[in-house]
């Protein structure tokens, strides 16, 4: 496997930005170790970008003729390697050389098939579409190893997505034009595509874990069997008799849930990070009849609640776990004296080395994460850099996550594509 081209760039003419994206890609693909005949591309774009959404795709694959398929999204921020850009015109791509039998572009008007065997997915979606939850789950249960990962458009206009099939998208899509708004789409991978992926969470609990007894549609009624609002209250150490206090309290508080299904032991914690099983929903009301308390999601009896809140030393320091936990899955027990001299390089001898065996990188965030959150511009991106080394990354900012089947908030799903140990990265 070869080292994944990439290139981003900011003007607020997309001309001039395509332009220097385009001579990012070419010098690349002449460099020994790149990738210099891909045919899977990457593409996403800031929502100023969005109306032109079309002619950008249209110019990108003229100027690319080699590269027949195409998938990405829009989002309010993108990202690629140790930089951010947010509320400025910019795009990002990512060329990925990988066999013609292990990927599967799909969309609304190309779903995927029943001839490709599905291992796992990128999926982009629109966060508009009705019973988004389950077309996830639907989704994931079409893969072989359920799981996928991405995320949700966010877009202040248009919420656009890049879907091109070369295995006949001219004439099997009719007058489909490779841009699309609405329900999912994105790549299917095959089981030679080998990937790990990990999910970081942005808070950190502020109360024991709960177990839902009696629930409403979207209002916890009773945790624990006792009313839902006076254990919160309690918990956060707050009254209602001092409204002013308690609301400056609440909005900063948010709901770990896992449902009972899922239950694993290590999903909710008292301290440390939350485990993957956990999703967090906003508080949207208080339901001062029933004593309940009203959030953004459908709860079930016997699911597992916790209070948490945003916290930018919990996000720092789970986003470097997650890289790290990368890192170890992917270098050998037993280390060449190369291998180890690459794995430990430092920030500024970071350069892709075949020991790291990435070809590359796709990280997708809460628009409530990036830069500020983290203590600067392009920090979240800097911390990733860091701790992986400087691979090859695009990404963007989402309106929620999307990992196993499940839709996140307020976390980052970080997904590397590895060579096999015997292979390399040539």
């Amino acid at each position: 496997m070869k080292l994944f081209p990439y290139a981003h760039a900011t003007h607020p003419q997309w001309q001039m930005a395509a332009a220097l994206v385009l001579a990012q890609l070419r010098a690349q693909m002449a460099l020994h170790g790149y990738a210099s005949t891909p045919t899977l591309a990457l593409l996403y774009i800031t929502d100023h970008y969005a109306g032109a959404a079309q002619d950008i795709l249209e110019h990108l694959g003229a100027e690319l003729p080699l590269v027949t398929d195409w998938s990405g999204t829009v989002g309010v921020g993108i990202m690629s390697n140790n930089m951010e850009y947010w509320d400025e015109p910019a795009m990002a791509v990512m060329l990925l050389e990988l066999p013609s039998d292990q990927y599967r572009v799909f969309s609304g008007v190309a779903p995927l098939g029943l001839g490709f065997e599905a291992h796992t997915a990128l999926v982009h979606a629109d966060p508009g579409t009705a019973d988004l939850g389950e077309l996830i789950v639907e989704m994931a249960q079409r893969t072989d190893a359920g799981y996928l990962f991405g995320g949700l458009c966010s877009s202040r206009g248009q919420s656009v997505q890049f879907a091109v099939a070369g295995n006949g998208n001219i004439s099997g899509h009719g007058a489909a034009s490779g841009v699309f708004s609405g329900g999912l789409s994105g790549v299917a991978f095959g089981p030679d595509v080998a990937m790990v992926s990990r999910v970081t969470q942005g808070c950190t609990p502020v109360s024991v874990a709960h177990t839902v007894t009696e629930a409403d549609h979207n209002v916890v009624v009773t945790l624990d069997g006792a009313p839902a609002l006076d254990v919160m209250l309690g918990d956060l150490s707050i009254s209602l008799q001092q409204p002013q206090e308690a609301m400056e309290v609440l909005r900063a508080t948010l709901v770990g849930l896992v449902p009972a299904q899922g239950l694993r032991s290590d999903a909710v914690q008292r301290s440390g990070h939350f485990g993957e099983d956990v999703v967090v929903r906003h508080i949207i009301g208080l339901d001062t009849g029933r004593h309940g308390v009203a959030v953004a999601d459908r709860v079930e009896a016997g699911t597992q609640l916790v209070f948490c809140q945003r916290n930018v030393q919990a996000a720092r320091a789970d986003l470097t776990r997650i890289c790290a936990e990368i890192r170890e899955e992917l270098e050998p027990q037993e280390q060449a004296l190369e291998t180890a001299h690459a794995v430990q390089a430092s920030t500024r001898e970071a350069e892709p080395h075949p020991a790291r065996r990435i070809a590359g990188a796709i990280y997708v965030s809460c628009t409530g994460r990036g830069g500020p959150h983290f203590g600067g511009p392009s920090a979240e991106l800097q911390l990733v850099r860091r701790a992986l080394g400087d691979v090859p990354l695009v990404g963007f900012f989402a309106a929620g996550e999307i990992a196993h089947s499940h839709l996140y908030g307020y976390t980052g799903v970080l997904t590397v594509f590895i060579a096999s140990p015997g292979e390399g990265i040539m």
